[in-house]
């Protein structure tokens, strides 16, 4: 019989791995789930693959869609907007949550070899500051090995996917809109140098639980993160509009959207008029 310890470690691995794969992979619903259940575990797919997925938007479309571009320059051995520390007393970096991707999809194992470690790299960088200024009802983060884009917090057998997005547009178009619609709540604020920034939480599934966002446009790059709800125990994303406000204007952020803006590894978002 192994050591206590270990097999509760495994246990929780195994609880945490499993509740991400149903969260974010195309996978055939549990037997024991009813026909509702099964319809919100896929409309919760198909949320999270529009946010981390796609490259063609309708400008209607722009204010609420993620995406990311990443650093390369200032990529010190300090790392982006976090404070150096001794060698010895840094903890390496977690590995990712594993996640498949659906028929068709590509993941981060099918990039270059330089790429990938560049992606790898900035999700190290990124886990830290976004752990820091999330609120504790995220849970541990971690990054994922499907999207540079994609992430997980975990705490308590729920499994909330985070999506922070730096995506260059190719455009001066402006996605710093919200329209209160269909429960939809906004709330504007602004960076330290005037930058506007819209936080909204919004209804999701049969309304009962709401996901929440930032938005704002750095440059010539459209900036979002969103956190999901955890469907199976409706439970809403576990943040507000103040705090994620309050998180915009952190300098370890700015840090992250300015070096994601200054050399990006996805490319740039195309923008077609609305209706074509």
């Amino acid at each position: 019989m192994g050591n206590p310890e270990d097999l509760d470690h495994a246990a929780g691995v195994l609880l945490v791995r499993d509740a991400m794969n149903r969260t974010t992979a195309d996978l055939p619903a549990l037997p024991d789930l009813s026909g509702p259940a099964r319809a919100q575990g896929l409309r919760r797919r198909v949320r999270v693959r529009a946010a981390i997925g796609g490259g063609v938007l309708t400008v209607a479309a722009i204010a609420v869609a993620g995406a990311v571009a990443l650093p390369d320059s200032g990529w010190g051995a300090t790392g982006i907007g976090v404070a150096a520390q001794p060698s010895g007393s840094q903890a390496p970096p977690q590995p990712p949550v594993h996640l498949e991707p659906s028929p068709g999809e590509s993941s981060m194992a099918d990039l270059p070899a330089a790429e990938r470690a560049k992606q790898e790299q900035f999700q190290n960088r990124a886990v830290p500051v976004l752990q820091g200024l999330l609120p504790e009802g995220i849970g541990t983060l971690q990054r994922t090995d499907l999207s540079v884009r994609l992430y997980q917090g975990t705490k308590d057998g729920k499994t909330f996917t985070v999506v922070f997005s730096v995506r260059p547009t190719g455009s001066d178009t402006d996605p710093r809109t919200c329209l209160e619609v269909k429960g939809r709540v906004c709330k504007k604020g602004a960076l330290p140098d005037g930058t506007e920034v819209i936080a909204s939480t919004s209804p999701v599934n049969d309304g009962d639980v709401t996901e929440s966002r930032i938005f704002f446009r750095h440059n010539k790059s459209n900036v979002s993160l969103s956190i999901s709800p955890h469907d199976a125990s409706h439970t809403s994303a576990p943040v507000t509009n103040d705090q994620l406000l309050t998180l915009a204007k952190d300098p370890a952020f700015l840090d992250l959207v300015k070096a994601a803006d200054a050399d990006p590894v996805e490319q740039a978002q195309k923008i077609l008029p609305a209706g074509e």
